[in-house]
C-alpha cells in the first residue's frame, strides 16, 4: 500500500507542476500480515538516519557525517550520483521530509514536482549561515534584504558545495 501510495503521489505532483504521467506499480509481497509478524524482531530494522528524508536518530556516532550517512543510503539503494541527486530534489519540493521539516524544500510550490530545490540551491542571491540555535542546520538569507528565504541541512547544502553534486545541480536546474 505504501509504495502504491507513493507511485499515485508522484503522478499527482507531476499532474500539478503540468505534466501527466502514468508511474508503474508492482505490488509486492502480500503473504504476510500484522499478527504473522514479530514486531520486536523487526525493531532493530528500523531506520537510524535517512539523508534523503533529513531524519537522523539520537545517538548516531558522531564520527560518521550526515553526507557520508546520505552515501550510504544512496550506495545500499544501488543510486548513481545523477539518480541520488535527482532522488533527493524530487523529495524536498515533494515535502516528503521527516517529521514534516522545512528544511531544504526550497519551494514555494510544496507538492509540486519541479526542479526548485536545484534552482534555489544554486541561486547566488542567497547567503548561507549557521543555525545560531540548531547544529547542522542554516539559514539562507537574501544578500540584499537579509531576508530569511530558506533552511537546510548539511545534507541539503552539500549538493551545491560539492563540485561533482553541483555540476549535477546545475543540469537539472536548467530550463531546457
Amino acid at each position: 500500500m505504501i509504495v502504491l501510495g507513493g507511485c499515485a503521489a508522484v503522478e499527482e505532483a507531476a499532474r500539478r507542476a503540468g505534466v501527466e504521467i502514468e508511474v508503474p506499480f508492482t505490488p509486492g509481497r502480500t503473504d504476510a500480515n500484522q499478527e504473522q509478524t514479530d514486531v520486536d524482531s523487526m525493531a532493530v530494522l528500523e531506520p537510524r538516519y535517512d539523508g534523503f528524508r533529513n531524519y537522523l536518530a539520537d545517538g548516531l556516532p558522531e564520527c560518521v557525517s550526515p553526507e557520508e550517512f546520505l552515501l550510504d543510503r544512496a550506495q545500499l539503494m544501488t543510486l548513481t550520483a545523477p539518480e541520488m541527486t535527482v532522488l533527493l530534489g524530487g523529495m524536498r519540493v515533494l515535502n516528503t521530509n521527516y517529521d514534516n521539516s522545512s528544511l531544504g524544500v526550497f519551494t514555494s510550490r510544496r507538492e509540486h514536482l519541479t526542479n526548485d530545490f536545484f534552482v534555489n540551491l544554486l541561486d547566488m542571491r542567497t547567503k548561507w549561515e549557521p543555525h545560531a540555535e540548531a547544529e547542522g542546520v542554516y539559514k539562507g538569507r537574501d544578500r540584499d534584504s537579509g531576508k530569511e528565504r530558506w533552511t537546510a541541512s548539511r545534507v541539503d547544502l552539500i549538493f551545491g558545495s560539492n563540485s561533482q553534486l553541483r555540476a549535477l545541480c546545475e543540469v537539472y536546474a536548467a530550463a531546457d
